[in-house]
C-alpha cells in the first residue's frame, strides 16, 4: 500500500516550514499544530461556508477555538492531521480536490452508508477510509 508524504499532508494545512519526514510531523503535531492548520484544513474539506464552520466546530469546539491564541492542543492537532491525512490520500486517489471532496462527503456502502468525512472523525474510522481509498486507487473490489 502506498501512502501519501508528509509533505502532501503538510500541503493541506499549509504548514510553514514543510516538514520532510513523518517524525517531524509527529513531532509538530506534538507541539501543536497552529490554529491556521485546523482553518486551511477545513477550507480544502468544507463545500460551503457552513460545512467548514461546522468541521471546524467538530475538531475544536467553538468556545474553546476562539480562547486558542496560536496553537492547538496535542489532541486537537492530531485530530487535524488526521483529517489532512484522509484527504490528502482522497487527492491523491482522485486527482482533484473536487473529486476527493465529493467522494469525502458521500455515502459510501462500504462504510455502512456513512460519509468518509464522518467515519474519519476517529483514528480507526480513517484507517478504514485509507483502506478503502487505496482499494481504489489499485482497483480492488471495494
Amino acid at each position: 500500500m502506498q501512502i501519501v508524504t508528509p509533505e502532501q499532508i503538510a500541503a493541506v494545512m499549509a504548514l510553514v516550514p514543510v516538514p520532510h519526514s513523518f517524525a517531524e510531523l509527529d513531532e509538530r503535531v506534538a507541539e501543536g499544530l497552529p490554529k491556521s492548520a485546523l482553518k486551511a484544513g477545513a477550507e480544502k474539506l468544507g463545500r460551503s461556508v457552513e460545512e467548514r464552520r461546522a468541521l471546524l466546530y467538530r475538531v475544536v469546539p467553538e468556545a474553546t477555538l476562539k480562547r486558542r491564541r496560536d496553537r492547538l492542543s496535542a489532541a486537537e492537532s492530531e485530530r487535524t492531521e488526521r483529517l489532512a491525512r484522509v484527504y490528502a490520500t482522497a487527492r491523491h486517489v482522485w486527482d482533484s480536490d473536487e473529486d476527493a471532496r465529493a467522494f469525502l462527503h458521500a455515502s459510501h456502502a462500504m462504510l455502512g452508508g456513512r460519509a468518509p468525512l464522518e467515519v474519519a472523525m476517529t483514528e480507526l474510522g480513517a484507517r478504514r477510509v485509507e483502506t478503502l481509498l487505496w482499494r481504489l486507487f489499485y482497483g480492488i473490489a471495494a
